[in-house]
C-alpha cells in the first residue's frame, strides 16, 4: 500500500519528535516565525501604498527584525530545552519512581547523582529494572514546559528588548547621516 505524502510526512514527525515535543516546538516556532517574518516582508514590498523610499527602510527593518525574532527564539529556547535535559539526565531532577530506583542502588549512585557527568540514559541502558517509562515520561514532559517557558521569555521580553535596541541604534545613525528633512528614510 502506497502511502501519500501527507502521511508519509505526519509519519516522519511522529518518528522524529515522539520522545522530544520540546524539540518539535522548537522547530515548528523557529517555522513558524519564519513564515510570519516572509509574510511581513512580502506584505511591505509589494504594497503599491508604500514608497520606495519607505520600503527601502522598512524592508531591511522587517529583515532584521526576523534575524532577532528567530535567532532570540531558537536560541533562548535551544539553551532551556538542553538545560532542563541535562538536569534531568543527571537525576538533578526526576520523578518518584527514579528516585525510588536510584535510592534503592545509593552505593552505586549516590555520589553521582546531579554531577555533570553522571548520565540516566546510560543507567537504564545496563539497568532493565530502570523505571524506563517514568523517566522518558517525564524527561521530556519537564523539557517541552521548559521551552514553552523559554518561547514565551524569549518572544515577550528578550525580542522586544533587543529589537528596540537594535532600532534606536540604527535611527541615531540613520538620522546622523541624512539630510534634515529625512527621518526614519520617510519624508517630513
Amino acid at each position: 500500500m502506497n502511502s501519500s505524502p501527507l502521511q508519509k510526512g505526519l509519519e516522519w514527525i511522529y518518528t522524529n519528535f515522539k520522545k522530544n515535543t520540546a524539540k518539535m516546538l522548537i522547530w515548528t516556532g523557529v517555522a513558524g516565525w519564519a513564515l510570519s517574518s516572509l509574510a511581513q516582508i512580502g506584505a511591505v514590498m509589494f504594497n503599491p501604498k508604500i514608497s520606495k523610499e519607505q520600503k527601502s527602510f522598512l524592508v531591511p527593518q522587517e529583515f532584521m527584525d526576523a534575524v532577532v525574532n528567530i535567532g532570540s527564539f531558537f536560541l533562548v529556547t535551544q539553551a532551556a530545552k538542553k538545560m532542563i535535559a541535562k538536569m534531568a539526565s543527571t537525576g538533578k531532577v526526576a520523578p518518584a519512581k527514579v528516585r525510588q530506583y536510584l535510592n534503592k542502588h545509593k552505593d552505586l549512585y549516590a555520589d553521582k547523582v546531579g554531577k555533570i557527568d553522571f548520565d540516566l540514559d546510560e543507567v537504564l541502558k545496563k539497568n532493565a529494572d530502570f523505571p524506563k517509562d517514568s523517566y522518558y515520561t517525564y524527561k521530556n514532559f519537564i523539557t517541552t514546559v521548559g521551552t514553552v517557558g523559554a518561547s514565551v521569555l524569549s518572544s515577550n521580553i528578550i525580542t522586544p528588548v533587543v529589537r528596540n535596541y537594535m532600532a534606536s541604534d540604527v535611527q541615531k545613525n540613520l538620522l546622523g547621516r541624512k539630510p534634515a528633512n529625512y527621518s526614519n528614510g520617510m519624508k517630513i
